[in-house]
């Protein structure tokens, strides 16, 4: 265990260090960038990932000078943009858009074929998306307390809906469970919609799914939120109470995209990247746009996404393992 620990330090010590300033490349930056920027996604057009990635790009290249494009490559849970953009020349022109899975793949797959702290340089975080906990009225529970006493009372008989094995959906009722000592039955389906329908219905009461997702139906009273599943309170429904503040300390399971580079991109070169971000990040069409979309600006820089991560993938090891939870 010691020798883990120490490996995982060292890791996430290489992992940060990528991002750090020497004055050998001091220089790396001038003219950067004097060509169209690519930003790579594991992802297909008109998911979560593509909407939040082309608002960046967008504002990003405004900053930069040059257009940032979008480049969907799907497949393989994100590997296969992800190994694209690891091979790429570390000079500041592949990006990709890291996200939750890539945390939480190595735990749920073999021989995943890039390490995350070896092959890339964080550059900053970008966006959030806060996950809603929502139940249908016919269960009888309107906040949080109620729920837990409910499932510690009925271990294995309150079933929740997911979008699949392994998504945020899935993990985020795994962790509310492991976290009160207690278990609900988790209920795949092939995407949301047709979970969303279920607990819709009544068949499935509980769901986590994204605001954007479920919070029409909660104005229209055909659900019931019950809190927000983010570290803090999200500005889209400010009223809302996270599950930390409803008694469960640290619980955290938000939806989250980051933009890194390939291992050894200059020092110069990510800081310019970053600071575009942050300016895109403060710009308020951007902050209208994402809210449009049920999103948020998830601020941190690049040691701040080096730990992000590391403790992301931490968490969620040991919840896939406790659990025995599978891709299947």
């Amino acid at each position: 265990m010691k020798v883990l620990m120490f490996l995982a330090v060292g890791l996430l010590g290489a992992f940060v260090a990528q991002a750090q300033p020497s004055a050998s490349n001091a220089g790396a930056a001038t003219g950067y960038p004097d060509k169209p920027v690519r930003l790579v996604i594991g992802f297909p057009a008109g998911s979560a990932t593509d909407i939040a990635s082309r608002i960046l790009a967008n504002k990003m290249g405004e900053f930069l000078g040059q257009s940032v494009l979008v480049e969907n490559r799907p497949g393989a849970s994100t590997s296969i943009a992800a190994v694209q953009v690891a091979k790429a020349a570390p000079d500041g022109y592949t990006l990709f858009m890291a996200g939750n899975s890539n945390a939480v793949t190595p735990s749920l797959q073999k021989n995943v074929p890039f390490d995350f702290f070896r092959d890339f340089a964080p550059v900053a975080l970008g966006v959030g998306v806060p996950n809603i906990l929502v139940v249908n009225a016919s269960l009888g529970v309107s906040d949080v307390p109620q729920l837990v006493d409910m499932v510690k009372k009925n271990p294995g008989k309150v079933f929740f809906a997911s979008s699949g094995n392994g998504t945020m959906s899935h993990l985020a009722g795994e962790l509310f469970g492991h976290t009160i000592g207690s278990r609900m039955t988790h209920v795949p389906y092939k995407g949301s919609n047709q979970a969303l329908t279920d607990v819709l219905g009544g068949s499935v009461p509980v769901m986590f799914a994204p605001a954007a997702t479920v919070l029409p139906y909660v104005k229209d009273g055909k659900l019931r939120a019950l809190a927000s599943t983010g570290a803090e309170r999200s500005r889209l429904v400010p009223d809302l109470p996270t599950i930390a503040e409803r008694g469960l300390p640290d619980y955290d399971t938000r939806i989250w995209f980051g933009i890194v580079a390939p291992a050894r991109t200059p020092e110069a070169v990510i800081r310019k990247l970053a600071d575009a971000l942050r300016r895109t990040q403060d710009s308020n069409d951007v902050r209208e746009l994402l809210t449009q979309q049920g999103m948020e600006p998830f601020r941190g820089d690049a040691r701040a996404f080096a730990e992000h991560m590391q403790k992301e993938m931490t968490r969620w090891s040991t919840l896939i393992k406790s659990r025995g939870i599978t891709a299947e």
